[in-house]
C-alpha cells in the first residue's frame, strides 16, 4: 500500500523535530495523533521507522533517509507552486471611483485567495472589454457579450452636513427649498418615491461633480444637500459627519453589476464575482 502525502508530511516532521511531542507542537496535533499515524505508516510500510526506548524515540537509519527524501519533495513542491502562482497574471478589476473606495477597498483585503493578485483599476465607463478581467458597473443589465452578476440596487437618499443644517428642523422634504441641492438626475424620482411634489423653488448649484465622492465631499463641507447612497457613505452617517434627515430612500430601478466576459472559461474571474455577491448579501 502506498501511503498518502500527509502520512510522510508527519515523519518528515517527527525526524527534522526530534520527537513527537515537538512534532505535535509543529503540526497542530496531538501527541497521540502523531503517534497513531506513525504505527499506521509503519504497518503500510512493512517496517518500523522508530526505535522506542522508554518515552524516547530514535528514527531509524532507513526513516532518516526517507524523511530527507520527503523534505526535498516538499520543498520542490513549495518551490513549483511559488512558480506557478508568479506566472498566474493578474485579475483586473475595474469599478467607479466611488464604488472602488468606499466599497471594495475596505473588503479586497479579505479576499479568501491569498495567491491572487487583483489589480484594480478606477473607472466609470466600460472601454475595451478586453481590458478588463471583472468589471464593477451600474445599469439596469443588459450589456452584450457580458454575463452579469447582480450585487446591490443603487440607493440614494439627501444627506447634509450638520454644520449646514444648524438649528433649523427638516420636517418634510419640502423643507430641502431652503438649501442649495448638490445636481443628480434622481431627485425628481426621490420625491416622487417620498410621496411629495418636487418644491418649485429648489436651488441647484452650478458645479455639477462627475462623481458620488465629490458630491459627499462638498456636503462634508456645507456646500449643500447631496443625493447618497446611505450603504456607501454610511461610514459618514455613523460617525455624525453627515445627516440622512428623512427615512425615503430611492432604491433601483438601477444595480451595481458584477461583469464578466461572456467567453470568458476561466474560473478566477468567476471566484471573484461569486465572492462579490457573497460580499453584497452580507451588507444587505
Amino acid at each position: 500500500m502506498r501511503p498518502s502525502l500527509e502520512s510522510l508530511r508527519v515523519l518528515e516532521a517527527c525526524v527534522s523535530a526530534g520527537s513527537f511531542a515537538r512534532a505535535a507542537e509543529r503540526l497542530f496535533l496531538t501527541p497521540a495523533a502523531i503517534s497513531l499515524r506513525m504505527r499506521t505508516l509503519e504497518a503500510e510500510l512493512g517496517q518500523p521507522l522508530f526505535i522506542r526506548a522508554g518515552r524516547r524515540v530514535v528514527p531509524t537509519a532507513a526513516a532518516s533517509v526517507l524523511a530527507n527524501r520527503v523534505r526535498e519533495a516538499l520543498t520542490g513542491i513549495g518551490e513549483a507552486l511559488a512558480e506557478f502562482q508568479a506566472a498566474t497574471p493578474p485579475l483586473r478589476l475595474t469599478a467607479p471611483p466611488t464604488f472602488a473606495s468606499r466599497w471594495l477597498a475596505p473588503r479586497l483585503a479579505r479576499y479568501p485567495a491569498p495567491e491572487a493578485v487583483i489589480e484594480v483599476d478606477v473607472s466609470a465607463e466600460i472601454r475595451d472589454p478586453g481590458a478588463f478581467d471583472v468589471a464593477i458597473r451600474t445599469g439596469r443589465g443588459g450589456w452584450a457579450g457580458l454575463e452579469e452578476y447582480r450585487l446591490a440596487p443603487v440607493e440614494v437618499t439627501p444627506m447634509l452636513s450638520p454644520s449646514l443644517l444648524g438649528t433649523r428642523k427638516l420636517a418634510a422634504p419640502q423643507a430641502l427649498a431652503d438649501f442649495a441641492l448638490l445636481p443628480h438626475p434622481d431627485w425628481q424620482q426621490w420625491f416622487k418615491e417620498a410621496q411629495c411634489a418636487r418644491p418649485q423653488a429648489l436651488r441647484f448649484l452650478a458645479v455639477d461633480y462627475p462623481t458620488h465622492e465629490l458630491d459627499a465631499n462638498a456636503a462634508l463641507a456645507g456646500v449643500g444637500v447631496a443625493l447618497l447612497s446611505p450603504s456607501l457613505f454610511r461610514p459618514l452617517l455613523t460617525e455624525g459627519r453627515l445627516i440622512a434627515p428623512f427615512p425615503y430612500v430611492l432604491s433601483g430601478p438601477a444595480w451595481h453589476f458584477a461583469l464578466i466576459r461572456s467567453n470568458d472559461a476561466r474560473e478566477a474571474p468567476r471566484q471573484l464575482c461569486a465572492w462579490l455577491c457573497e460580499q453584497a448579501r452580507e451588507v444587505a
